[in-house]
């Protein structure tokens, strides 16, 4: 998504558990957007919600607050991600996460369910890159699903920002994440555990990449995905700014990537959620009025679609914002 809160980034590392790898700097290319062990009896809420998915992921520092808000702050979404879990550790909300006792965590979870909103970690971020940097993906999904489990989380969000790896084109970024995703589902079953991918809208353009960018990714593993939180935005001034660039007809600069389009190149539409910041301050460009994005998700639904709307981030987004872009189509 976006770079992690770097003046933090020490205190957190009191909190993490370590992962053994380590991840490197960005990297240049297409531009980016955005305890104690549970035992299994526990986890039985934990089965894949049907669509639509309103989704709003957590980096950011808030004075006064460790760990997600209050319910009542996120009312209107069913997905809250923690940011980020990387190659070597975690850091910002999901170290915040760590850093709660146990007793703290299992009722801010029963708060989190009660309302209908499951609690997930986003992975990597735009500061790591795990093909590029040579982690070992079996590795690096087997000790992420353990902290998944060791601190009583719903499941992952793999927001992969390795974009040398991708515009390389010789399918090694591709093969990387098929190997991963495999390995989460292996640790993490289908159905008890949440497992969504954050690509941006670009990977999704034919013929663009030489690997096949999230084509080929959902050819390979899309079965054992649940649903695409899609980046429309951060890739160009004018990029996904009305409804029918976003809908139905993106630019030549990356053709074949508006919703209906990645629709169109099978990918099903109730997997497409469709990604946006929360204000023009959240990403370089793509942002959308809560009044704007409300009519083009008003046109999405009479067109076929159900996906649900993915923010980045809290707090520039909280309730007023999901309620207001579900007011036309979904509302609260």
């Amino acid at each position: 998504m976006v770079y992690l809160t770097l003046t933090r980034l020490f205190a957190a590392i009191a909190g993490i558990t370590s992962l053994g790898v380590v991840c490197s700097a960005p990297l240049d290319g297409v531009q980016p957007g955005p305890g104690s062990n549970t035992t299994f009896g526990s986890l039985v809420s934990r089965a894949t919600p049907a669509p639509p998915h309103f989704v709003i992921y957590s980096d950011k520092f808030v004075s006064g607050q460790t760990g997600p808000p209050p319910v009542s702050q996120v009312q209107g979404y069913n997905v809250f991600a923690l940011s980020f879990l990387l190659t070597e550790g975690a850091f910002d909300k999901a170290a915040e996460w760590t850093q709660l006792s146990a007793s703290q965590r299992s009722s801010i979870k029963s708060q989190y369910a009660a309302a209908g909103i499951k609690l997930i970690v986003s992975l990597f971020g735009s500061t790591d890159a795990p093909t590029s940097s040579g982690a070992d993906p079996v590795a690096t999904a087997n000790t992420m699903a353990a902290w998944v489990k060791q601190f009583g989380l719903d499941g992952v969000d793999v927001d992969y920002e390795d974009f040398n790896a991708i515009n390389a084109g010789d399918g090694r970024a591709e093969a990387w994440l098929a190997s991963f995703t495999r390995q989460l589902r292996v640790q993490l079953p289908q159905g008890t555990f949440l497992l969504t991918h954050a690509p941006v809208a670009p990977w999704f353009s034919p013929n663009k990449f030489g690997g096949g960018a999230y084509l080929q990714v959902h050819s390979t593993v899309g079965s054992l995905i649940d649903w695409y939180n899609v980046q429309f935005y951060n890739q160009g001034s004018s990029e996904y700014t009305t409804c029918a660039g976003l809908l139905t007809t993106s630019s030549n600069t990356w053709p074949g990537s508006a919703l209906f389009q990645i629709a169109a190149s099978g990918i099903p539409l109730s997997k497409l959620v469709i990604g946006k910041p929360a204000t023009t301050g959240d990403a370089s460009n793509g942002f959308m009025s809560t009044s704007t994005l409300a009519g083009c998700v008003q046109q999405a639904k009479n067109q076929g679609w159900n996906g649900g709307v993915m923010v980045w981030e809290f707090p520039d987004a909280a309730a007023a914002w999901i309620q207001s872009v579900r007011s036309l189509a979904f509302p609260v």
